[in-house]
């Protein structure tokens, strides 16, 4: 074990030395990419727009977290979309067909998220299937349960509103700052959810950088063996870290259910790129071993802020997948220049 302890400690302290610059590199391209769209575009600053890009960012942002604990291994996590989407149908036949109460359905919403991450760590640890694999068959499973659970109050796939629960929408897109900010600026107000996601990211910041899980976390992605010889028992806290994911994916469900007040069985496919791309802009290896909560963040706004304007300069969806692709395999080669200068 004190083998343990030394590696992780001097794995810490290149990370620290190294995700530093990283940091403020990814920080300094988000403000450029805000002042281009501002000098661009009049609409793009304007308060309404930026609560867009934080209310667009929250979601997002909430899957990213789960989903750099799993990169920081080693791993991959594909099926975080579709999770997120099962863990809202369930919210919503929680509360809307079998009556439990909100509290209890965000519950459920959670906790189905929390069992699909255990079931991948469980695959990836002890059947030793490869996370790309395993988490790609989770994806596919995830989905089409939302399908069929989706069925089950009109017996076609068909959302699930939350029209007779209008609290449950309150959580997300009412704002525990009105009524502060509204004598001030009457038509301006930062959502719950946005509060929510920076809740969450303190709350990894903090399980990342001061618990036995995230220390754990950084040495299986910079040694796996190693690690394992050291005494750590590297399926279990390999197996713990997916769960994460999952708790932050299911959290995720709850609050695009809530933000578009229904469970859209159809909604998920793609999220997981965008998750990952956040990631990876970050400055999170994907070789593992490295990565931070606050870069993980950055990254999520980076995505937000240029698909939200590229939409404004009335870019064409399909080249805005082109540009993001493009922001996303040139962070992967920075990443790639980085380590071998190191």
């Amino acid at each position: 074990m004190a083998v343990a302890e030394t590696t992780i400690t001097t794995t810490r302290r290149s990370i620290f030395q190294s995700s530093a610059a990283q940091k403020l590199l990814a920080f300094a391209a988000l403000i450029v990419i805000f002042l281009v769209f501002t000098f661009l575009s009049p609409y793009f600053a304007t308060p309404e727009n930026i609560v867009g890009i934080l209310l667009a960012t929250a979601v997002n942002g909430v899957l990213a977290l789960g989903v750099t604990f799993i990169i920081i291994t080693a791993g991959i996590d594909l099926s975080v979309g579709t999770v997120m989407t099962l863990s809202a149908v369930m919210t919503g036949l929680a509360i809307t067909i079998y009556g439990l109460p909100v509290p209890v359905g965000i519950v459920v919403g959670i906790l189905t998220g929390t069992i699909a991450g255990l079931i991948n760590g469980l695959v990836i640890s002890r059947m030793r299937i490869p996370p790309f694999i395993a988490t790609l068959g989770m994806m596919m499973i995830a989905r089409g349960l939302a399908l069929v659970l989706s069925t089950l109050e009109t017996g076609t796939v068909k959302p699930i509103y939350f029209n007779d629960t209008p609290e449950f929408r309150l959580l997300t897109m009412s704002s525990v700052l009105d009524p502060i900010i509204k004598p001030m600026a009457p038509n301006f107000s930062v959502p719950n959810a946005v509060f929510i996601m920076f809740g969450a990211a303190l709350v990894a910041a903090f399980i990342l950088g001061k618990t036995v899980l995230g220390r754990y976390t950084v040495a299986m992605g910079s040694n796996e063996e190693a690690t394992r010889l050291s005494g750590v028992n590297v399926a279990n806290w390999k197996t713990a870290v997916y769960a994460l994911g999952g708790i932050f994916s299911g959290l995720a469900g709850v609050m695009i259910a809530s933000r578009l007040n229904s469970a859209q069985p159809a909604l998920g496919v793609g999220y997981e790129l965008d998750a990952i791309a956040a990631v990876v802009i970050g400055g999170t290896s994907l070789s593992g071993g490295e990565g931070t909560i606050l870069g993980t963040i950055i990254g999520a706004f980076i995505i937000s802020t240029l698909t939200n304007g590229l939409r404004i300069m009335n870019v064409p969806q399909e080249w805005q997948f082109v540009v993001t692709g493009l922001i996303v395999i040139l962070a992967v080669y920075l990443d790639i220049l980085r380590r071998r200068r190191s």
